[in-house]
């Protein structure tokens, strides 16, 4: 029997933050010096997310930064990590700093499409058939251990993932905005797992890898974990809510608003076709890639309180941009070279524009 749950969203803390939250759009009447302030604004509110996440999730730091970049670029995120490194807990920590929907699905063998999207459903009081929504129909989607699901269950999210809505019936229906999903799988070569359709990895902007804690990490982890009244896990109730979707939203925008010169343009997109032609890369990265590499570069730029995207913005989000949308030669994973290997000398070869 397949299982889905929906958590319940937070409450708006009104004690937490201590930024403002951004506010839609400018009118036109706004003075010229707005753009400037609310890209301060947004970055002290996307700094203040940052450190409230790290409460709850000891370590990862590099994570939980390509986590807000994709969330600010308005892309989805696929997880990798061996089981107990807090895959789940980070995209929990996220759904309560986050005041909007989050639904939670747990891929299993014998999840149905219909299960992800939802279903007609027959009323005998009107004897008329009804649409019962799916729990993609939120703001956040986490899909926990997405590969233990078949591919035609994966295939269930690629409308959703790219169009933003769903089709149920012939009907088009639109899920809420901000959407992302936050997928975590276990690496494919554990036992019950499935390989996911180059088609889906292709709509995750980026794919992380978590690894183990450092020492001093696991130690810290370990203390706080058994001061806990929950058996092996870190609470997130204490987290504070400092998002509404509009201030996503707001967010987003202002990150896509970001200068960007014609010279990082460019380099985003050589990155991208060198892939196509680079030794030991059977199979290179498409304009999916440099799409992601310009969105990526405009949301860490905001990150960091920048007022233009500069080539190390692009360059710091490139790995979990490329590394699931190219493919090893045999030739080099016999030699036991990894993906990450390559496209480390390859963004290292590539030269960057000096602005």
């Amino acid at each position: 029997m397949s299982e889905h749950t929906a958590e319940p969203t937070p409450s708006h803390d009104d004690t937490a933050p201590a930024v403002t939250a951004v506010p839609p759009a400018a009118s036109a009447a706004t003075p010229a010096s707005a753009p400037s302030s609310q890209r301060q604004r947004a970055s002290q509110l996307a700094q203040a997310l940052r450190q409230e996440l790290h409460k709850a999730l000891i370590g990862q730091q590099a994570v939980v930064e390509d986590v807000l970049t994709a969330l600010l670029a308005g892309g989805h995120v696929l997880i990798e990590g061996v089981p107990g490194l807090g895959k789940t807990l980070l995209v929990r920590a996220l759904a309560r700093c986050f005041n909007g929907e989050f639904a939670r699905i747990q891929f299993t063998p014998d999840l149905m499409p219909s299960d992800v999207t939802g279903h007609a459903v027959y009323d005998q009081a009107s004897e008329q058939f009804k649409l019962r929504k799916g729990p993609v129909f939120t703001h956040l989607l986490l899909a926990d251990e997405i590969n233990r699901a078949p591919a035609k269950t994966q295939a269930a999210l690629l409308e959703v993932m790219q169009e933003r809505q769903v089709t149920l019936e012939g009907r088009p229906l639109a899920v809420p905005q901000p959407f992302m999903v936050l997928a975590t799988q276990n690496p494919i070569e554990q036992e019950g797992t499935y390989p996911l359709p180059e088609a889906e990895l292709d709509r995750f902007m980026l794919k992380l890898r978590m690894d183990y804690p450092a020492a001093e990490e696991e130690l810290n982890l370990v203390r706080q974990v058994t001061r806990s009244a929950k058996a092996d896990m870190l609470e997130v109730n204490p987290l504070r809510s400092l998002l509404q979707p509009r201030d996503l939203l707001a967010l987003q925008k202002i990150a896509s608003d970001l200068p960007l010169d014609e010279q990082v343009l460019d380099y985003a997109v050589r990155l991208a076709r060198s892939t196509r032609s680079w030794p030991g890369l059977a199979l290179g990265a498409g304009p999916r890639a440099s799409i992601a590499l310009v969105r990526g570069g405009r949301a860490r730029a905001l990150l960091r309180g920048g007022d233009f995207v500069i080539p190390d913005d692009i360059k710091g989000c490139a790995l979990a941009v490329l590394r699931h949308r190219v493919r090893l030669a045999p030739e080099l994973d016999i030699e036991g070279l990894s993906v990450d290997q390559v496209l480390s000398q390859l963004l290292d070869q590539v030269a960057a524009p000096r602005l």
